[in-house]
């Protein structure tokens, strides 16, 4: 499973409509679809909240963010995360 992070910007409807039933409904939907929810977090900045979620790839990273744009009016801004440690592997060998 390969790690996503899915950057949520609120629109003035979504923000009409946030609840923990919501959210509830928004995990139900990332696991329906193959992946897990790792954490959840409301940010201050240029993004509204961050899904931090493991799926299989980015065919199913895809279908995530359009599903959950879809359900809530967020829109989402999806990027693959690859661990530090693998990160420093790779480019070890470029050296």
């Amino acid at each position: 499973m390969a790690t996503f992070f899915m950057f949520g910007k609120y629109s003035s409807d979504s923000i009409k409509k946030i609840s923990p039933e919501r959210t509830r409904k928004a995990v139900n939907t990332i696991q329906k679809l193959g992946g897990r929810v790792k954490s959840v977090y409301a940010l201050l900045g240029a993004n509204d909240l961050v899904f931090i979620v493991s799926l299989p790839g980015p065919a199913q990273a895809s279908m995530v963010s359009i599903a959950l744009s879809k359900m809530t009016d967020i829109s989402f801004t999806t990027s693959p995360a690859i661990p530090i440690e693998e990160f420093d592997k790779l480019f070890a060998q470029v050296r």
